[in-house]
């Protein structure tokens, strides 16, 4: 019997299955989701906790080169199938990413990647300028944390308005595309590359 591919995407959103795998359960349950569920679990293929807890192992490397030849780019993107690796909104998403790196220099992928030193550091002089400019002291904390905020926008690629949408965050770009692909979806690193940068 054949299956439709709204079918086989649906059993594997409920179960978090592979292409594969849910196309030959819903086969065998001759079109039956609820069967094929049932099936995938007795196979122990369907993971319940879904996508949260699965790791992006397949993915794309995409590069660019500015028009000029002094700016270049590598960022990797991961998913968790080759199937989503291999799709055209996920490649034109990493395409974008790169695209952006290189317009925006961020110098880490999330804030969990920059060093707390750095945070500590940045947060303590955000604190000190308040205190300078006379600011009450029960709202210090609060200005310094704006100021963070803030700050990451500038170095924290998940944290930047997107250059080609501003009004969207990199972060927000990302869930939307994981969302559409039903898959977790993790930017993993990028190199920038700025030609006579750091030579004396």
């Amino acid at each position: 019997m054949p299956v439709s591919t709204a079918e086989i995407q649906e059993l594997r959103k409920k179960t978090g299955a592979g292409m594969m795998d849910s196309k030959k359960a819903l086969v065998e349950a001759k079109g039956d989701l609820e069967k094929a569920v049932v099936i995938l679990r007795e196979k122990g293929l369907a993971d319940l906790s879904k996508r949260a807890g699965r790791e992006a192992k397949e993915g794309v490397v995409d590069a660019y080169i500015h028009a000029n030849g002094k700016i270049g780019v590598l960022v990797e993107v991961n998913s968790e199938t080759d199937f989503v690796a291999k799709n055209d909104k996920f490649k034109e998403f990493a395409h974008d990413l790169a695209l952006h790196i290189a317009a925006a220099d961020p110098k880490y992928v999330s804030i969990e990647d920059v060093p707390e030193d750095e945070t500590k550091k940045e947060k303590e002089l955000y604190k000190k300028q308040a205190k300078t400019e006379g600011k009450p002291e029960n709202i210090v904390d609060k200005i310094a944390e704006g100021k963070l905020a803030k700050y990451y926008e500038q170095i924290v690629l998940l944290e930047q308005p997107f250059v080609k949408n501003p009004d969207q965050k990199i972060k927000d770009y990302l869930g939307s595309i994981a969302g559409s692909l039903g898959e977790n979806i993790k930017i993993s690193r990028f190199v920038r590359m700025q030609l006579g940068l750091g030579q004396e």
